[in-house]
């Protein structure tokens, strides 16, 4: 495949509303429109701009919670729970921490690792669905980090398939925004939602929060290589936590009135989830997406270092590895020791392999995250 080199720009508006990317190949040396949804698309390089991960970090509670735990509680044991899964421990939030503060540690080791100040920070993205504020609590981590500038810092709620779409926003932000430097948090406190009465569910979940600081790039130096992106709301009866009302007294909450206002109050349930209709899902989907997003990158197979997926189920990773013909020893795992951390499965996963050297600069990953609503997503990157 030749080496292109091209220049992008918006141009005006289509018949449907969206601005086509308009870019002059100079090896064509004529133009050519792109008009189609951003999730079928490759990553236009706008101006030129490209985006690499330049920093890693992570932090999980200081609670450890064993299969062996697990089973003074509820009817299973240690064999039972890592046959069918994988995993033997997962750390859990307590009254010693706050999903917040693991954020802002694992955001800092991020930029100390990059060498980037808080204050060069642009804009914060917090990927998870449990976040300590209704509204969001990417902008404490704006402020517990300092930075003085007051960067956008925002949220982003798609289970786990949040770090892959926050990846994406932070690639459209650079290149698109004119931004610099952007960190991109994944953090979940699962544990606060799960049934622990309910041993198909609650063996399966930890807590973590890790980050990647995502900086702007030359073209020639992109390490975004393409990307997939998906949504299935037929789904959402497969995995969903939704939300519903407060068991309470009628009479108290709306003073006799007929017109049953106020409004009781509400809360979300349990995490409730069809483990077969999930791992069905996950098997069919990620490898399809993953394919996509290299045939849109313009690589084989091949070229892949590293697979890395949300960490959900050692089955679900090992069907998918096989699907695409990746050897085990090219596939990351850190599943036994966290479980299913949601938003903070892969950054978790990404730091602890690029810090035990196992990821180096230069490796090409394959990364895949897929969960609630239902959602999925791939990305095709580079590291460092």
């Amino acid at each position: 495949m030749p080496n292109v080199s091209s220049t992008f720009f918006l141009a005006p508006y289509s018949s449907l509303g969206y601005p086509k990317v308009v870019c002059f190949s100079a090896l064509q040396g004529k133009a050519s429109s792109i008009d189609s949804s951003p999730s079928q698309s490759p990553i236009p390089r706008l101006f030129s701009r490209g985006c690499k991960l330049v920093g890693c970090g992570s932090a999980v509670p200081s609670l450890q919670i064993s299969n062996d735990d697990l089973a003074k509680i509820v009817d299973t044991n240690d064999e039972w729970i890592s046959v069918r899964t994988g995993i033997r421990n997962r750390r859990v939030l307590s009254g010693r921490d706050s999903l917040t503060t693991l954020a802002v540690d694992a955001a800092q080791k991020a930029l100390d690792m990059a060498k980037v100040d808080p204050d060069d920070v642009d804009l914060i993205l917090l990927c998870s669905s449990t976040p300590e504020d209704l509204f969001g609590s990417a902008p404490q981590i704006q402020k517990h980090l300092g930075c003085k500038r007051n960067p956008l810092s925002y949220d982003i709620t798609a289970a786990c398939s949040g770090f892959v779409l926050g990846l994406i926003s932070a690639a459209c932000h650079i290149r698109g925004g004119g931004f610099q430097n952007v960190l991109v948090v994944g953090a979940d406190g699962l544990s606060r939602f799960v049934d622990w009465t309910d041993r198909g569910s609650c063996i399966l979940f930890g807590d973590a929060a890790a980050a990647v600081l995502v900086q702007a790039c030359s073209g020639d130096e992109d390490g975004l290589f393409g990307f997939d992106l998906h949504s299935d709301g037929d789904g959402q009866r497969h995995l969903n936590a939704t939300i519903k009302e407060d068991e309470t007294n009628d009479a108290a909450e709306s003073n006799g009135s007929v017109f049953n206002f106020p409004p009781r109050r509400h809360s979300y349930s349990c995490i409730h989830m069809n483990g077969k209709e999930v791992f069905r899902f996950a098997v069919r989907t990620v490898p399809q997406s993953i394919e996509a997003a290299l045939q849109k990158a313009g690589l084989p197979a091949s070229s892949i270092d590293w697979l890395l997926l949300h960490q959900a189920n050692q089955r679900i990773i090992d069907a998918v590895a096989d699907r695409l013909e990746i050897p085990s020893e090219r596939v990351i795992s850190n599943l036994a020791n966290y479980g299913n951390t949601s938003a903070a499965s892969i950054p978790l996963a990404l730091d602890e392999a690029v810090r035990s050297g196992k990821i180096k600069a230069g490796h090409t990953v394959a990364t895949a995250g897929f969960g609630a609503g239902l959602t999925w997503g791939s990305a095709i990157l580079r590291w460092g």
